[in-house]
Parts: C-alpha cells; sequence; structure tokens
C-alpha cells in the first residue's frame, strides 16, 4: 500500500510521474541528437538514469513514451493556436509563431512522429486537438455577433475546423521534414495570411448550401 507525505499525494505515485518525466526528458534530449529510429530503450534509461525494467514498469517501447510524451505537449501548445479570420487585436501571427517555436523547440521528436513513417495515434491526436481548439473559438465568436441566415451554423464550422487542423499540420510536417528552413516568425508570417482569408466571421457561412 502507497504511503502518504504532507501534500497529502502518495508517495507510489509521485515516484511513477518523478520516473516519467526523467524518461521522457531523456526522450527529448536523445531525439535531438539522433532519429527517433535510432533510440534504444537501453538508451533512454540510461539517460534517464533508471534501469530497462523501470522503463518497462511504465512503457512498451520507445515508440510509447515517444507517443506519451509528444501528445503531452501537444496539449500544451493549444493554447498558442488562434483561430482563423479576423484578428482584431492583432495578435494571430504573434500567437502562430509562438506555435511554431514550440515545434523547433523538439523538432526531433515531432520529425519522427508527424513525418511519413511517423505515428498514427499522435497525427490523430494532434487533429483532433487543434480542430477542437478552432471549433470552440468560433462557436465563441458567433455566439457575440447578431444571427446569420437561418440554420445552424454548426456544419460549416466543423468544416473550418477539420480545414485548418488539417492545414496546420500538413505545414507543420513539412516544414519539420526540411529540418525547420524557415524561422517560426517567418512560419507564422506565411501562414497567417492563409488562415485569415478563411474569416469565420460571418461571410463565410453565406455560400454553405443547405
Amino acid at each position: 500500500m502507497a504511503t502518504m507525505k504532507d501534500d497529502g499525494v502518495p508517495s507510489g505515485d509521485r515516484r511513477v510521474r518523478r520516473t516519467r518525466a526523467a524518461l521522457a526528458r531523456a526522450l527529448l534530449e536523445l531525439a535531438e541528437e539522433r532519429d527517433l529510429s535510432r533510440i534504444s530503450v537501453s538508451d533512454v534509461a540510461e539517460r534517464a538514469g533508471v534501469s530497462r525494467t523501470a522503463f518497462y514498469d511504465h512503457y512498451r517501447d520507445v515508440h510509447e513514451l515517444a507517443e506519451a510524451a509528444c501528445t503531452a505537449m501537444i496539449d500544451d501548445l493549444i493554447g498558442f493556436l488562434p483561430a482563423s479570420g479576423p484578428d482584431p487585436k492583432g495578435e494571430g501571427p504573434e500567437t502562430l509563431a509562438a506555435f511554431f517555436a514550440s515545434l523547433a523547440g523538439h523538432a526531433g521528436l515531432y520529425r519522427g512522429l508527424l513525418g511519413p513513417r511517423g505515428s498514427a495515434h499522435v497525427t490523430d491526436h494532434v487533429r483532433r486537438r487543434l480542430a477542437a481548439a478552432v471549433r470552440d473559438r468560433l462557436r465563441r465568436e458567433a455566439a457575440g455577433r447578431p444571427s446569420g441566415p437561418a440554420g445552424s451554423p454548426e456544419e460549416s464550422h466543423d468544416v473550418l475546423a477539420a480545414f485548418v487542423a488539417g492545414a496546420l499540420i500538413g505545414v507543420a510536417s513539412d516544414w519539420l521534414q526540411r529540418e525547420c528552413p524557415q524561422s517560426p516568425g517567418r512560419m507564422a508570417a506565411l501562414t497567417w495570411p492563409l488562415l485569415s482569408a478563411l474569416d469565420p466571421g460571418g461571410r463565410g457561412d453565406a455560400g454553405v448550401p443547405a
């Protein structure tokens, strides 16, 4: 039975978190030194200062660890994502640049998992999280506008959110595979006008047939 410390968290749970955090840090470091396919369980365990047995207590293999680390970081990245359409505060390019900068910060890992031989699980997770973030923002923006033509905007929101998510994944993956030849700021400058042109401010829904 796990013991409890003053903070009320079982010591066993803290050990699990510490071990997983150490393994994730080790993998991120190694992924910047070599391709993901060339990183072994022994490499990660040695870098993390744990045994191979401890590694296998938490993950089946390096790929599962990479997926866990990548999806956790993606969840943090979503906060950087601006919605498409009008940007009255002028924050879109800056937040999009932060998104690309975060990808570049762990380019080795993202390159391995979002590339042609990467993880379908991670790609789908990224797509769904990006689409959900865009969809939520579109709904908030729509709630503050007068009602448009009869009919629910949900369908157009779903299509636009899926389109934006797919486009960003494609652009980011291509950039990573080419080893980030443009800076994050330049990528934001190139990408933001494309997203802005989608304009979810009401005009884009008018031409959608019922």
